[in-house]
């Protein structure tokens, strides 16, 4: 009988020292049959029991010496279960602040993270800072483990008192997921198994949520996202590029787009050793056959051209450093970005984040372990989305050039200008070019003003005919997609110095608020204002124009100077 594939669960244990996580840990392995008996018998030979039980749970995954003779996790021990439900590798990660890189490391590809709190010590320094360094690396499920709860007798009152106050400093982080369990790791009280000594408890034991947590809530099936890591060229006939899918449905007959080139094919086919794929999604590695014979390289993206990804040199981002010495505003890295590396530069340190308190304080660099808010330009344009949106594509580690150990993880916030500061955001922004708005302006003769009408679509057409007999360059952008991007689409063409006319069938305003927000010549069409003559409708939005000062009233190709 050919068993099920199981699905794959990652998660990793934060907390303060001696909270207990290698302890659970070692109870959960103890409990589904994962440890070995020669693994017990060298634990319980190796002369150390900080438990005042027959053997001490925590070795069974504290496997350096200086752990065991000092009792805590320094590095990341990862050690594998499964049950009959589901495979699970576990990240055990260090409590200590010091080893601050080690846990960010550890939870990086974390699908769900367990923060253990000490029932007696209730919300510590500690565990709001891994609760915050969870919370920054877009880990979307959160498991609060409040253990030691034999010493405290199981008291529910303890137990819902330490609930209140995590609850209430996780309400000022990113965390869409939590769930609480009352356990001791060491008696193994709510592991595996409900408890009966907490009947008041009426959540599932920890083994069973994990079990059944749903493992899509962080992955992104939207935005395509496919960085070519290989090109495979087997004999003349067959030319196919090779990667892992980092987001996004990939089908045969998709239309892609290759960055940087901006040239757009279809897919042809997905095969594979087993035969053609009829699907592929993230994380599986797939080779892609396209239709046309484009030119792409290791480095490259394929990616919906309806759902764009950032394409800039610049870009802002949490960074975790992990070098001894300092990142400071001028340094110089290698920035690894999906499958490119390219040469990348700190142009501004915008602040560091003290992770005991949450508050940023202005600062000229990050030391070992600090987190902090930069600036980044790099020599070629990359790929990207914004952290929260895609952990695959908007993370990067930076490089030392001169020892090429890792120096620093990077989190993209957004993106940013070229003159500094922040853009307005949008989901697809693209690299500035070379070309200045007034020089633009004195080509076309008017400015790159959005128009939102909330009308029939006729109308939008009859305006952008108006408007092109009048010398200006006009397209119209009309809400058909299934995906509603006309502030995107309306922002890049405003930023190549096009009037952008976004024909809208129904508003409910978010959308119209969402992009007045984005763009900055932005006018929105009242649809109660509008007679039900089109030409006398047309003649209104051109004086609403005119009277608004972003269409003169004549062309003028001499003006512009100091837009």
């Amino acid at each position: 009988m050919i068993e099920e594939p199981k699905e794959l669960l990652r998660f990793s244990t934060a907390g303060s020292v001696d909270d207990g996580k290698s302890t659970l840990i070692g109870r959960l392995l103890l409990e589904t049959g994962s440890v070995y008996e020669d693994q017990l018998a060298a634990v319980a030979k190796s002369g150390i029991n900080r438990s005042t039980g027959p053997i001490d749970l925590s070795l069974l995954t504290d496997g350096l010496r200086a752990e065991r003779e000092q009792g805590i996790t320094i590095d990341v021990a990862y050690r594998y279960f499964q049950t009959p439900r589901r495979k699970f590798i576990i990240a055990d990660t260090p409590g200590h602040e010091q080893y601050t890189r080690n846990m960010a490391t550890g939870a990086s590809t974390a699908d769900l993270a367990i923060v253990l709190i000490d029932a007696r010590k209730g919300v510590l320094p500690q565990s709001k800072r891994h609760a915050f360094i969870a919370s920054l690396l877009g880990i979307p499920h959160v498991a609060v483990a409040i253990n030691k709860m034999d010493l405290v007798d199981f008291s529910e009152t303890v137990f819902h008192s330490i609930e209140a106050d995590f609850r209430a400093f996780a309400a000022d982080l990113q965390i869409p997921l939590l769930q609480f369990f009352p356990v001791s790791a060491l008696d193994g009280d709510n592991i595996v198994s409900k408890s009966a000594r907490t009947p008041w408890y009426k959540g599932p034991a920890m083994l069973e949520y994990l079990e059944t947590v749903p493992l899509d809530a962080g992955r992104n099936f939207k935005d395509l996202r496919f960085p070519v890591q290989y090109v495979v060229r087997p004999n003349l006939d067959f030319r196919g590029f090779a990667g892992q899918l980092a987001s996004g449905i990939l089908r045969p007959g998709d239309t892609v787009m290759a960055l940087p080139s901006g040239r757009t094919t279809k897919v042809k086919s997905l095969p594979s050793f087993d035969g053609p794929l009829t699907e592929a999604f993230p994380p599986m590695a797939v080779t892609v056959e396209l239709e046309d014979e484009i030119d792409i390289s290791r480095g490259d993206m394929l990616v919906d051209p309806l759902r764009m990804p950032h394409v800039s040199r610049r870009l802002e981002a949490h960074i975790v450093w992990m070098q001894e010495a300092p990142l400071e505003a001028g340094n110089a890295y290698l920035l690894k970005h999906t499958t490119q590396t390219v040469t990348a530069h700190i142009t501004e340190i915008r602040h560091r984040i003290d992770i005991n308190t949450m508050a940023k304080q202005p600062a000229t660099g990050l030391g070992l372990n600090e987190i902090g808010l930069v600036q980044i330009e790099a020599k070629r344009p990359l790929f990207y989305d914004i952290y929260r949106e895609n952990r695959n594509t908007g993370c990067f580690i930076l490089i030392d050039p001169e020892t090429n150990a890792t120096a620093g993880a990077g989190m993209i916030t957004e993106a940013a200008w070229a003159g500094g500061g922040r853009r307005k955001q949008t989901s697809l922004q693209l690299e500035e070019g070379v070309l200045t708005p007034a020089e633009r302006y004195k080509r076309n003769g008017h400015y790159p003003v959005t128009i939102w009408l909330t009308a029939r679509k006729e109308l939008a057409y009859l305006l952008e005919r108006r408007l092109f007999d009048r010398g200006c360059q006009v397209h119209v952008l009309a809400d058909d997609h299934e995906t509603n991007l006309l502030p995107e689409f309306a922002s890049v063409l405003n930023h190549a110095g096009v009037m952008a006319i976004c024909s809208i069938a129904s508003d409910d305003n978010s959308e119209r608020d969402r992009a007045a927000a984005a763009i900055d010549r932005f006018v929105a069409i009242d649809p109660a204002e509008l007679s039900t003559n089109d030409d006398h409708a047309v003649n209104m939005i051109l004086s609403r124009l005119e009277q608004t000062g972003f269409l003169p009233s004549e062309i003028s190709f001499d003006s512009g100077e100091g837009i």
